[in-house]
């Protein structure tokens, strides 16, 4: 039986692909930050883990508890939505450490027994913003894009050692809680200065035309994992799709 380690369980994708993973019988280890019971099935084959992927000792208490991972979906993640013109670098820094770091510290303490055993798939979970590029995201984008760029270097140079590095991007979802992890609100962000601009685009955020949905992203997830080819992107949603179509 195959085991995958999750990050960012407590709702959306991350806790939505926990169920995907079970439902085809393998080994879920589900992390949180605040674990909480009844939002997976109570088996034995589900396990929740307190972690959170900005803290060094943390990051080493999961992954010991954890025994050994063929899979690693690295799916936390934080929002911030506005103009970045007053968007606090200290807020950036916040969601370059979960977003980006914290990918960067939970692939890293894999790697090893990986390595060693030579098998074993990362899947870094990111975002459509990689794939075209969309206003009042600057600094969400920027952490998103640096993961794309990682992943994709770090694909050559795992596979050498046959583990398998994956991209998988999600559209649009506005039924998942993409600013909830955000000290600062929306409306904080967009000054009156922006208020035309913004105006429209927030307009699209409420009504658009394709979205996405937590299964669309756990298939895609699923895929990723067990895709023994070279491939390395993975749209999720008909909106990611189409994106990557043309990009």
């Amino acid at each position: 039986m195959k085991t995958v380690l999750i990050t960012g369980c407590s709702s959306g994708y991350g806790l939505e692909s926990a169920r995907h993973f079970h439902a085809q019988g393998w080994s879920v280890i589900a992390t949180m930050r605040n674990p909480r019971k009844g939002v997976l099935p109570e088996t034995e084959r589900i396990r929740i883990l307190p972690l959170d992927v900005t803290n060094p000792e943390s990051i080493a208490a999961a992954i010991e508890a954890a025994g050994p991972i063929d899979v690693l979906v690295n799916n936390a993640g934080i929002g911030v939505v506005g103009a970045f013109e007053v968007t606090p670098i200290s807020h950036v820094r916040k969601v370059f450490e979960t977003n980006t770091f914290g990918v960067m510290a939970m692939t890293q303490a894999v790697i090893p027994q990986m390595r060693a055993r030579r098998s074993g798939v990362i899947v870094n979970v990111t975002s459509s913003v990689t794939l075209a590029s969309m206003p009042l995201a600057a600094a969400y984008t920027a952490s998103k894009q640096a993961v794309a760029g990682f992943t994709g270097s770090l694909a050559h140079e795992l596979g050498a050692f046959g583990v398998r590095v994956k991209l998988v991007e999600p559209g649009y979802a506005p039924t998942t809680r993409f600013t909830a992890n955000t000290d600062i609100p929306v409306t904080d962000l967009i000054p009156e200065a922006y208020a035309d601009f913004a105006r429209p685009i927030f307009a699209d955020f409420a009504n658009p035309a394709l979205t996405t949905n937590e299964s669309d992203v756990a298939e895609a997830v699923w895929l990723a994992a067990n895709d023994t080819s070279n491939r390395l992107h993975y749209p999720a949603g008909p909106d990611a799709v189409g994106l990557a179509q043309v990009a």
